[in-house]
């Protein structure tokens, strides 16, 4: 079978009887809205024997118990790291239970991986941006209520800062948040409606201001100067990195901390400051209950999720330029040295949690609308 009939296959893509027309024009424009949403998908056979998904979408225990299939939806700037982890786990898992285990894998936005996700998308588990993402499959039905307490840290399985990165020589003399909103200066920046890590910028910059005094009217004049900077809002955090370093554009460029660490491992001499007020970038991880009970494989989505938190896996997760959620990892002198502590570090619960933030901020119509909205004018 051919990658592209696995894919079609395991994303529910089933051939049709001729007199079943409608329902097979269905599942084509899902499948296009899809790849429309910015959804890019790997077959990533983390394996060492290839799997071969069946109709349901998922592995069939009672037919082939030597093999077992998992799809991990993730946001864009995790790739580097699940891709060096899965093998390992693959690896693992095979030698304690004799099983090969098959991961798929989707990167991109956070947003757009959610609706995938809602829309038909069958994760096993999903690693996103944001708690808010996370909180919208399980409105949709497809995660049980609690998710949160299912793994340790309040399900937080990677973090991150938010970061500046400059021109070398950073020649506008960009350091701080303030410099941000400055006339002439253009920066870079994802779209809080697609990307979880725009959100978290938009955040970054609201929160310091309350953060050093300011009230919520300075916080929106602030805010709205800094994307009136913006000549362009990308999809996600990679695409901005990318629009940053490979097109040139911007004078600075917002993005996690991780992005920028693992541009440097890639070739890239960023020059960046990490702002001393600061928001907690809080990336959790959840098993997708309706999924996976229908394929079959919670007891090995279950593990990979505990394993993530291994010091093995913080470990790889802080070389890609996360920073541990595993203190003792955090401390190994490697780490401390590569991720100093935040001098006022915020969360988003200190801003009212994502419920109260969704709805000020990024719901149609609210905050950020409305700051888009006078910068038309």
């Amino acid at each position: 079978m051919s990658p592209w009939q696995r894919l079609t296959q395991h994303l529910h893509w089933p051939q049709q009887p001729a007199a079943d027309k409608n329902r097979s024009l269905t599942s084509l424009k899902r499948f296009v809205s899809l790849f429309l949403v910015g959804i890019t998908l790997s077959l990533a056979v983390a394996s060492c024997g290839q799997g071969t998904a069946n109709n349901s979408g998922g592995a069939n225990p009672a037919a082939n118990k030597g093999k077992v299939e998992l799809t991990l939806v993730s946001f864009a700037v995790t790739k580097a790291a699940h891709e060096v982890i899965i093998p390992k786990f693959v690896e693992k898992w095979q030698k304690e239970k004799g099983q090969t285990v098959t991961f798929y894998q989707s990167y991109g936005g956070s947003g757009s991986q959610t609706r995938a996700v809602v829309d038909g998308l069958e994760a096993d588990i999903v690693h996103l941006a944001l708690a808010l993402d996370t909180a919208k499959i399980e409105k949709a039905g497809l995660i049980e209520p609690g998710w949160e307490k299912e793994a340790p840290n309040e399900g937080i399985v990677s973090k991150s800062v938010a970061a500046i990165v400059t021109r070398e020589g950073n020649p506008k003399g960009i350091k701080t948040w303030e410099d941000l909103s400055k006339d002439g200066v253009k920066v870079i920046t994802a779209d809080p409606k697609t990307s979880g890590v725009a959100r978290w910028n938009f955040l970054a910059l609201w929160g310091s201001v309350l953060k050093t005094g300011g009230d919520e009217t300075k916080a929106l004049d602030f805010t709205s100067k800094v994307y009136k900077n913006v000549p362009i809002l990308t999809k996600d955090a990679r695409e901005a990195t990318d629009v940053f370093f490979k097109q040139g554009q911007g004078d600075a460029l917002i993005n996690y901390e991780n992005e920028i660490v693992l541009a440097g491992q890639k070739g890239e001499k960023p020059t960046y400051t990490i702002p001393d007020v600061n928001v907690s970038i809080d990336n959790p991880i959840a098993i997708v209950d309706k999924n996976v009970d229908k394929h079959g494989n919670r007891e090995v989505a279950e593990a990979f999720v505990k394993f993530l938190y291994t010091p093995e896996a913080q470990r790889e997760f802080a070389k890609t330029g996360f920073r541990p959620v595993d203190a003792t990892v955090a401390a190994e002198p490697e780490f401390a040295q590569k991720y100093p502590p935040i001098k006022t570090l915020f969360t988003a619960r200190d801003l009212g949690g994502w419920g109260q933030i969704q709805k000020q901020f990024f719901d149609d119509g609210a905050t950020f609308d409305k700051i888009q909205g006078s910068i038309r004018q």
